[in-house]
């Protein structure tokens, strides 16, 4: 049995194909990955033993300019990816019994899987984006509508139109360059009738939160057993557990002089503090010793170890944080962001920081939530909670859809 994963994203977006990849592994199946070749994507593969398949450009590329994307940018990117895929999924699925498609938008990818005739699962990390008749395109569930915006299924015929804009050109001509007709929705087309959701069930609750019937399996981890560098141990080491600050693949869109605004915060409850380069290059203020600097490491063996996390509130990350028992510090930017602050929040497990530009005094305020007892034992029972078997549920059931398929 071969299966093709396939995901365009930040790590939050290809880090749990690897780990659903590692299952398919245990379980005999043969996997192939179309990912963006971002070159910490292939070294996050590796691990699994899966090799990556290029598909479209670096995101890092994308991303990490001096400014965000605009949208003249999304209108050139869009196509560039559909195009992409049906040239890579193509040549990657001719062996291949089933397909699963992630990340930004995969229109493309049930298309490569309709030719082949074999099934197709979409899959989703949060319900932010999937249409619902409890929330409005673009607020997070549970996000009060003002009286013009009640009309939630005209706004949601808003968000297709807007899908199809960038990315019904370039899917109408590849797939009559396939002999396959042309569809009317691309959104609807790409989530299919029952889209997986990989996250965990108390985190993000799906019931009632969209439209669609969703077959949620919880969160796909990739364990890792790498140790912590020898310098960053002896630092955990050396006095109590530092706060970590990381904004992961977030590069144009972190708070503007975040890491002397976190120094601070952290220095004004005397915690130490562990900084997380990532994408958005963040470096030490000073050359005090109560900062340590690591780049790519192990998440799940540092985040056991800390006083709190503060981050941007991808998926991923929260997740991590709440799998760990660390109280956590959400700042917000950008799309699903919000979502998870605020399920952070609700839980209990830490504070939202919902202002744009953080200053020293607010994510004092917030970080002093964090790092109360009643927080770190909340965050301690809520991680008892956090289901650790999703890569496997999915496995299973992605090679019972295989298995089913019959003879193509």
């Amino acid at each position: 049995m071969r299966v093709l994963l396939t995901s365009w994203g930040s790590r939050g977006d290809v880090e749990p194909l690897a780990g659903l990849a590692k299952e398919l592994n245990g379980l005999g199946a043969g996997v192939t990955v179309c990912a963006p070749p971002d070159e910490e994507f292939a070294a996050l593969l590796a691990r699994t033993g899966v090799p990556l398949v290029p598909l479209g450009p670096a995101v890092r590329s994308v991303v990490s300019g001096p400014r965000p994307p605009t949208a003249q940018d999304a209108f050139r990117l869009a196509p560039e990816l559909v195009a992409a895929r049906f040239r890579t999924l193509a040549a990657a699925a001719r062996e291949c019994d089933v397909l699963l498609a992630a990340g930004l938008m995969p229109a493309g990818a049930r298309d490569v899987a309709e030719k082949r005739g074999i099934p197709y699962v979409y899959a989703c990390f949060h319900v932010f984006g999937l249409p619902s008749r409890h929330f409005r395109p673009g607020a997070r569930p549970g996000t009060p509508s003002s009286p013009e915006e009640t009309d939630h299924r005209k706004l949601w015929e808003q968000d297709a139109q807007r899908v199809d804009a960038l990315y019904g050109r370039a899917l109408r001509e590849g797939r009559a360059a396939i002999g396959l007709p042309p569809v009317d929705n691309v959104r609807d087309h790409v989530f299919g009738d029952r889209p997986w959701l990989a996250a965990d069930p108390l985190l993000c609750p799906s019931q009632g939160m969209t439209d669609l019937a969703l077959e949620q399996t919880g969160a796909w981890f990739l364990p890792d057993e790498r140790p912590l560098p020898p310098g960053l141990e002896r630092f955990l080491d050396a006095g109590e557990p530092p706060v970590y600050v990381g904004f992961g693949s977030m590069a144009a869109h972190a708070p503007e002089d975040i890491a002397r605004v976190a120094v601070e915060a952290s220095r004004a409850h005397g915690r130490r503090l562990v900084l997380a380069r990532g994408w958005a290059g963040l470096a030490p203020v000073d050359d005090g010793g109560d900062c340590f600097v690591v780049g790519e490491v192990n998440q799940q063996a540092l985040f056991r170890r800390v006083a709190a996390v503060v981050h941007h509130g991808g998926a991923g990350t929260t997740t991590a944080a709440a799998r760990a028992g660390a109280p956590q510090v959400v700042v917000p930017r950008i799309a699903d962001q919000p979502y998870w602050a605020e399920r952070v929040a609700e839980l209990g497990i830490g504070a939202a920081h919902y202002g744009r530009t953080p200053t020293a005094a607010s994510l004092a305020a917030a970080l002093g939530t964090a790092l109360t007892s009643a927080t770190r034992t909340r965050a301690g029972a809520v991680a008892g909670t956090i289901r650790t078997d999703g890569a496997a549920v999915a496995a299973r059931l992605l090679l019972d859809a295989a298995a089913g398929a019959g003879p193509r």
